[in-house]
């Protein structure tokens, strides 16, 4: 038989949201005549915007006709699609990017993982804790972290607590690390960053010859002028930060798929011998590897959201999540509970009872309100004592489980 990949078995449990689902089957199976409602994966509820939907049937018309059919795209994604982005996303905020530092692909979780191929075993990782759960987990697997200990944490992983404590602002490493995993706004705490303290990230990586994997998936949900969009409105970012952004909570893409990676040339590695290489090219050249592209039709559903139709209608889904987002906040703050999040971010970040684990807190909810959400300890140690709530549910159901939750517990 084939050896397998041993650092599998590293792995702390299963992955998160998988364990969330299985405990939810498991209720439901039990209680069949129970209505559950589910705030804790974060899928969005409403349905595309009306701009997009006519560039899928505009699309599809495309591909009926020999003169405008598409075969196999381009790895990186089609250039119409790349170039708005470059344009609307980044250079309306005076950020100058080629489209060819543009990378299309099927998912900001996909980007998020695979990233760290391109990158040495030895890499020294830093992390934000709590955070999303595949930067971790894909890092374990690929053999840079051992095995975890009693708390959760990984020898191998070097954590940057996020807590209320220090205002979900992590401090800086005090050692030297390799790769730097930020996520702002941050799932799953909602924190933002201030301009003040991005700088010092990128102060920190260029000192350290360090590279920050910058997750801004949820960019579009910030209203707090002061904070930055993208890691490149900082100077020397281009040097020392790759960032990824999705369609998925903006223009509701859960289910098509779409996102991107933005790696400046500017970005170098070195090799063994302290030779210098183009981290641009080297993730060319792992997307020419492993991917085909995203398929036309998504790629030209996703060019829509940049026509000024579909710039309006994506800031109406903002902002009606963002209204969940109030809902929730204020509702259960009203009922006692210590919220965080939910101010630029559609996450809330809610403190369990006293010497209730977030996991125990899960089931409890589940159990009494028939609500959903996610424990904190699933994002990382420092989550422990947390429980994460999503504002993508429909209104009725946002209502409706707060004032479960606020009556039930």
């Amino acid at each position: 038989m084939a050896r397998f990949n041993e650092s599998y078995l590293n792995l702390n449990q299963s992955y998160l949201f998988a364990e969330i689902r299985r405990r939810t089957k498991v209720f439901t199976d039990a209680h069949p005549d129970v209505r559950v409602i589910d705030l804790g994966v974060g899928d969005v509820t409403l349905p595309l915007p009306p701009a997009v939907i006519r560039a899928i049937h505009e699309a599809t018309d495309d591909m009926a006709r020999r003169e405008t059919f598409k075969g196999y795209g381009p790895y990186v994604g089609y250039e119409f699609l790349r170039a708005e982005i470059a344009r609307h996303d980044f250079g309306s905020r005076g950020v100058t990017l080629g489209v060819d530092e543009v990378f299309v692909s099927d998912g900001g979780k996909s980007d998020s993982a695979n990233l760290q191929e391109i990158f040495a075993p030895d890499c020294v990782i830093a992390l934000m804790d709590p955070v999303y759960p595949v930067y971790a987990d894909s890092n374990v697997v690929a053999g840079r972290t051992g095995r975890a200990d009693a708390g959760g944490r990984y020898a191998g992983i070097v954590y940057l607590p996020c807590t209320a404590e220090n205002n979900f602002q992590p401090a800086l490493p005090r050692r030297h690390v390799d790769l730097i995993y930020l996520c702002y706004p941050n799932n799953p705490t909602g924190a933002v960053v201030t301009r003040e303290a991005l700088t010092r990230w990128v102060e920190y990586a260029r000192a350290e010859d360090a590279v920050i994997l910058y997750d801004a998936a949820y960019e579009a949900y910030i209203v707090d002028t002061e904070v930055p969009h993208s890691i490149y409105e900082i100077d020397g970012a281009r040097e020392v930060a790759i960032e990824c952004r999705s369609f998925s909570k903006n223009a509701g893409f859960t289910g098509m798929r779409l996102a991107y990676t933005v790696v400046p040339k500017e970005m170098r590695g070195r090799g063994v011998d302290g030779t210098p290489m183009s981290l641009n090219t080297l993730w060319a050249r792992r997307t020419a590897i492993k991917s085909n592209g995203p398929p036309y039709i998504i790629q030209k559903a996703a060019a829509a959201v940049y026509t000024p139709e579909g710039q309006q209608q994506v800031r109406a889904l903002i902002d009606f999540y963002m209204e969940n987002a109030r809902i929730i906040g204020g509702g259960l703050a009203a009922a006692g509970f210590t919220v965080y999040g939910g101010r630029n971010a559609p996450y809330l970040w809610v403190r369990t009872p006293p010497a209730v684990s977030s996991w125990d807190f899960f089931d409890k909810v589940l159990a009494e309100a028939h609500v959903v959400g996610a424990p904190g300890a699933g994002f990382g140690p420092s989550g422990e004592g947390y429980f994460r709530l999503t504002a993508f549910g429909s209104r009725p159901q946002t209502e409706e489980a707060v004032e479960r939750i606020k009556t039930r517990l």
